[in-house]
């Protein structure tokens, strides 16, 4: 049974760049792609210079168009489709990963930097929240020809922090890409300490046994988010993977959570997982 991967599409510059993103991927899984567009309110002046009432069959237009681009450069025995739903755009598009089972969800998002006209970067943090399954949030202007080659994984003392593991390495596996295993110290307290050691040892025997390269660095941090987009920035990174609830520490109560600063801010993409309360990561 073929791999799925949706991608949210509002026919936005970035939404597009996003949906290239999501076709490099789909061709290295051998995934089959689903393009969504929901229809929420009036936002077709921003895009479309079409009346309302014809505003779907634009839509399916483009759709086609760009099926006809795609479907050729995807792998054999998969396929490129689209769906066009009513509804809130966060809702639809959980809605069809679920039905699609998909792996991962793509999705365009221009931060918090204004933009807030396009429903999808307007939503970004809601489908991260709201959907169970793996998001890969790119920011605008993000280079979609980059291939994957360098990850960086931050974990914490949380016990959830290792369940993002298995699908990072999945993605690593794909492109031969090496990951950046960074231990972040938010305590000086020595139990605390030891168990981030102890959570990136196991996560480097995971990935010496899945024949994954990787290499792993511990750091101080006072404010997550900054630290990991320092060390990412640092090292060229292509993709910054979290979890979508984090440690939370003193700096990071004033600015919301982890998650939400990594997907507004970061200029890099982020994969952001989903926490799976029965504490299990493989």
């Amino acid at each position: 049974m073929s791999k799925n991967i949706v991608v949210g599409v509002d026919f936005s510059d970035c939404s597009l760049n996003a949906l290239e993103h999501a076709v490099i991927i789909s061709r290295k899984a051998k995934a089959s792609l689903t393009m969504v567009w929901a229809n929420h309110l009036d936002y077709s002046k921003e895009i479309f210079s079409v009346e309302p009432e014809n505003l779907r069959q634009e839509v399916q237009k483009r759709f086609e168009e760009l099926v006809g681009k795609y479907q050729p450069q995807l792998a054999p025995g998969t396929q490129i489709d689209f769906r066009m739903e009513k509804g809130k755009v966060y809702k639809v598009i959980c809605h069809v990963a679920k039905e699609k089972d998909a792996f991962l969800v793509v999705i365009g998002t221009h931060g918090s930097s204004g933009f807030e006209e396009f429903w999808i970067g307007s939503n970004a943090n809601r489908i991260v929240s709201a959907s169970t399954r793996p998001i890969l949030t790119i920011r605008a202007g993000v280079d979609s020809n980059k291939d994957l080659k360098t990850i960086v994984m931050p974990l914490d003392s949380t016990r959830i922090t290792r369940q993002k593991l298995p699908v990072t390495a999945e993605l690593a596996g794909y492109f031969d890409a090496e990951i950046h295993i960074v231990g972040v110290y938010t305590s000086t307290a020595e139990s605390i300490r030891y168990r981030v050691q102890n959570y990136v040892q196991e996560t480097e025997t995971y990935l010496k046994e899945k024949g994954i390269r990787y290499r792993s660095v511990f750091l101080e941090a006072s404010n997550i988010t900054d630290t990991v987009l320092e060390y990412a920035q640092k090292v060229n990174a292509n993709l910054i993977s979290i979890m979508t609830e984090q440690e939370t520490t003193t700096a990071n109560l004033w600015l919301g959570p982890f998650a939400a600063q990594m997907v507004n801010h970061s200029p890099i993409p982020v994969l952001s997982v989903h926490t799976d309360n029965s504490g299990h990561w493989v």
